[in-house]
């Protein structure tokens, strides 16, 4: 288990093979067959007629159920598991990294088993809470053309080769979601979860948006634009809870997790707390 009292020294990461250096080194990887490109790349192209027929779509399934029956496998005793999503690009000084670290430790210390993408930035803050507590710490990681390096905080590390192998994990795990300000990446959990709600495909769990300055603008065109042309419902943004602290975060998904286990009807989102 990773010691929290001192930062982790950093090791020396080589030069990745394969990563370009000049344009002239980019453009030759572009050309390179497609087997060098990622596995969910693969499966998404549409079939060559020189393909071979063992490389084909039909043969593949069998390296996807391997995946899935991995993820099943070690996740199958977490039954309090909160996802935590945010960016990559978070530095160890900025605010969000400790308040991700924060509200991952008073989930811990209430139960919940932290999980993440694995990665530096709000995973690895949300991971290394868990350490903290000294409770269940998960990350999930994804390979990457240009590999994405484990964090060190976790106590149980899986890899995957499909995004939406991955994702199925993240939803069939999580009793919670919390997301911190990120990226394309970030946004696509939050809606895959907030859809899923929606269409009443998964129970209604807790989305927490953390960090109201950042969302704001988001909030503010899903009601304005969203809203006002009645594409969602006022029940529709009532699925997501908005807040700036870590407490109100982890109190926030206990309270409703204890009311879904006494039989009440969830919570929703209720705006900014601080």
């Amino acid at each position: 288990m990773a010691k929290t009292d001192a930062e982790p020294k950093k090791k020396k990461t080589p030069e990745k093979p394969g990563e370009p250096t000049t344009v002239a080194e980019a453009k030759a990887l572009e050309e390179e067959p497609y087997w060098r490109l990622t596995d969910d790349e693969i499966l998404l192209r549409s079939p060559e007629p020189e393909d071979d027929y063992k490389t084909s779509d039909s043969w593949r399934v069998l390296r996807i159920t391997s995946e899935f029956v991995t993820g099943f496998d070690s996740l199958a005793a977490i039954t309090r598991g909160v996802s935590i999503f945010g960016s990559a690009r978070t530095q160890l000084a900025d605010q969000y990294y400790a308040d991700a670290r924060e509200t991952a430790r008073l989930l811990a210390e209430e139960g919940f088993e932290i999980i993440t993408g694995g990665g530096p930035g709000i995973m690895e803050a949300a991971n290394r809470g868990a350490i903290d507590a000294g409770k269940v710490s998960v990350g999930c990681n994804i390979e990457l053309p240009f590999e994405q390096d484990p964090n060190p905080y976790q106590t149980k590390s899986l890899s995957f080769k499909y995004f939406f192998v991955r994702k199925t994990m993240f939803i069939k795990y999580s009793n919670a979601y919390v997301i911190f300000p990120g990226g394309f990446g970030t946004m696509d959990e939050l809606f895959e979860a907030l859809t899923l709600i929606q269409t009443r495909k998964i129970r209604n769990f807790p989305v927490v948006l953390f960090g109201s300055q950042y969302w704001r603008g988001l909030l503010a065109w899903l009601t304005s634009t969203m809203l006002n042309e009645k594409m969602i419902s006022p029940a529709d943004l009532a699925l997501i809870h908005l807040t700036d602290s870590p407490k109100d975060a982890a109190a926030f998904i206990l309270d409703t997790f204890e009311q879904s286990e006494n039989g009440i009807k969830p919570a929703t989102g209720s705006g900014t707390e601080s």
